[in-house]
């Protein structure tokens, strides 16, 4: 027989295999694929319970989100109406206010009016005497005013009793 470089290669494979087989690898081997076929089983399904809780709160921050939103457009509105309330409350207070300034404001011009027409009539009367007081001044002069006055004296009298 003739041993050449094949059949001493031949003979290692053989022992290599029966240690080996010996040592039991392909059950450790079998036993770690399927340990790492549990541990990314595992980790699929940690995945998928993260992407649905992912999912669930996205969903409920959507919601909030939606619910925030229509608050917000709610506050805007009623934010609006009492605007728009205010607003006209503020013009019918300022109408009222400026019936009761303009009511005043005539009232006072009326009263500067009448107290004008009485300084008018008073300077008037003033007058009156004073030049009725001349008229008579020069008038009573004489024979002439000594008669006015005693007829004076005498419708006094008779108007007194």
């Amino acid at each position: 027989m003739h041993f050449d470089a094949t059949f001493f290669a031949l003979v290692a494979l053989i022992l290599f295999l029966g240690v080996v087989l010996y040592a039991k690898a392909p059950a450790k081997v079998g036993a770690a694929l399927n340990e790492r076929a549990a541990r990314i089983a595992k980790e699929i399904e940690d995945a998928a319970k993260l992407r649905s809780e992912a999912e669930a709160l996205l969903a409920e921050y959507k919601k909030k989100r939606a619910d925030a939103e229509k608050e917000a457009a709610d506050i805007v509105t009623l934010a609006k109406q009492e605007a728009e309330t205010l607003a006209t409350e503020t013009k019918a207070k300022l109408a009222d206010m400026l019936k009761r300034r303009t009511a005043q404001a005539e009232q006072k011009i009326a009263q500067a009016e009448a107290a004008a027409v009485k300084d008018v009539r008073a300077a008037a009367a003033e007058k009156a005497i004073a030049a009725a007081a001349r008229l008579v001044a020069e008038a009573s002069k004489g024979t002439k005013g000594a008669d006015l006055i005693a007829e004076s004296i005498k419708a006094v009298k008779s108007g007194l009793n």
